[in-house]
């Protein structure tokens, strides 16, 4: 188990309280909190660096530009990108997704077409696909999961059978922490001659990421959910995908040559990185991964799977509660329900002891059909998070099934 209890040092907000009580912060699927090389990095940036990149030839801006340049060659080593220039940086996964669906699928997906999807998918990877197929005529197809909350193997197998143009999938569930066999999805999903986006958001702050062992076509990652700032993020891809793909935003940077009724484009990746860029949220997202690393992807996952199984254990000894998703092979999320009291009232409740959850449909509204829940209460962990963090969020729970008539408090 990582030294949980030091790490936590390394996080300012992590030392406030709430409602009288220390913050147990357990929304990390969500977004993370900022260590303070994180926060060091960014004021840096402002208070030494900053200027408009690309753009100046005097050496404020040139010094922006090789940070800015720098930060994206840190994402490509941090996740084996095929090239720097196979990574544009965007907003988040959402941005990314939405890129590949508005760029690439508006050139390639045609009417009567078919795009793959699960239903353990966040929306931000449904919504964009849905808005696609509606335009082009094409056809969502969205494979089922097992009961223990995995992906059907053999309903992907026959969604292939239609020979999709895309197949999209999450490397991890954000409702119910499944690991996704990513490398064998991207690999049948090839050989049924589909291309393969792969939503990143939980698997790159949690788990070690290789896209290129992957071999998927495109991989969305979000910087806000491994410690990095808000709105940071990046659609790594294979460069000559990218180099075939219309522009997606117009605007500064993005062009080689103007002239009054067309234009040419920029080189990749700035062809799709218009207007100004948030040069901070990559120059924080590098000095997040330089902290991740410091860690260890390996010893991370082992921390997260660790607290995630003594959760487990711990809410099925609880009378009412149920747990969703796999026991095993599994990341640091967990969600539950308690009899019939709403998570948002859970949420609530654990608030008053500084127990920070996630309660809601979780941005995945097909899967919670599924579940045949209209929410979940959500626990998700991270690197500073320890076993007296499990041992807050059940006593809190207990607490909440005493105010309901569940427990003895």
């Amino acid at each position: 188990m990582l030294d949980a209890a030091r790490i936590r040092t390394d996080f300012p907000l992590l030392r406030q309280q709430e409602n009288k009580h220390r913050i147990v912060y357990l929304d990390n699927a969500a977004t993370t909190q900022k260590p303070q090389a994180v926060l060091d990095a960014l004021a840096n940036y402002y208070r030494t660096t900053n200027a408009n990149v690309h753009r100046g030839a005097y050496d404020l801006a040139i010094r922006a530009t090789e940070a800015y340049e720098a930060a994206r060659s840190r994402v490509a080593r941090f996740v084996n990108a095929w090239a720097p220039e196979g990574v544009v940086f965007t907003r988040g996964t959402t941005e990314a997704i939405n890129l590949v669906a508005g760029s690439y699928g508006r050139a390639n997906v045609r009417a009567g077409d078919t795009v793959v999807v699960t239903a353990m998918d966040h929306h931000s990877n449904l919504v964009p696909w849905q808005i696609l197929c509606q335009e082009k005529g094409a056809t969502i197809r969205m494979v089922e999961i097992t009961e223990d909350g995995r992906l059907d193997l053999s309903d992907f197998g026959r969604a292939l059978e239609r020979r999709p143009k895309l197949v999209a999938f999450p490397y991890v569930s954000n409702a119910l922490g499944t690991i996704n066999p990513a490398a064998q999805l991207a690999r049948l999903a090839h050989a049924a001659g589909a291309v393969v986006l792969v939503d990143g958001a939980q698997s790159t702050p949690h788990l070690r990421v290789d896209v290129q062992a992957l071999d998927c076509d495109f991989y969305a990652l979000s910087g806000h959910k491994m410690l990095g700032p808000m709105g940071s993020g990046a659609l790594v891809a294979k460069p000559a995908l990218l180099d075939a793909m219309p522009p997606y935003h117009g605007g500064g940077e993005m062009i080689s040559r103007v002239w009054d009724d067309h234009s040419t484009y920029n080189q990749l990746p700035h062809k799709f990185e218009a207007g100004t860029p948030n040069v901070e949220g990559a120059v924080g997202l590098a000095a997040a991964i330089d902290y991740l690393e410091g860690i260890g992807l390996d010893r991370i996952a082992e921390h997260e799977v660790a607290l995630a199984g003594a959760a487990i254990e711990q809410l099925s000894r609880i009378e009412g509660v149920t747990v969703y998703g796999p026991r095993d092979h599994r990341a640091g999320v967990v969600s539950f329900t308690y009899g019939d009291i709403h998570p948002h009232d859970i949420a609530t409740i654990l608030d008053q002891d500084g127990v920070c959850i996630r309660a809601g449909h979780h941005c995945t509204q097909p899967l919670m059909r599924r579940l045949n829940v209209a929410a979940t209460a959500r626990a998700s962990f991270y690197v500073y998070n320890d076993r007296d963090d499990v041992t807050a969020l059940t006593t809190a729970l207990a607490k909440a099934g005493a105010l309901f008539g569940y427990v003895p408090a």
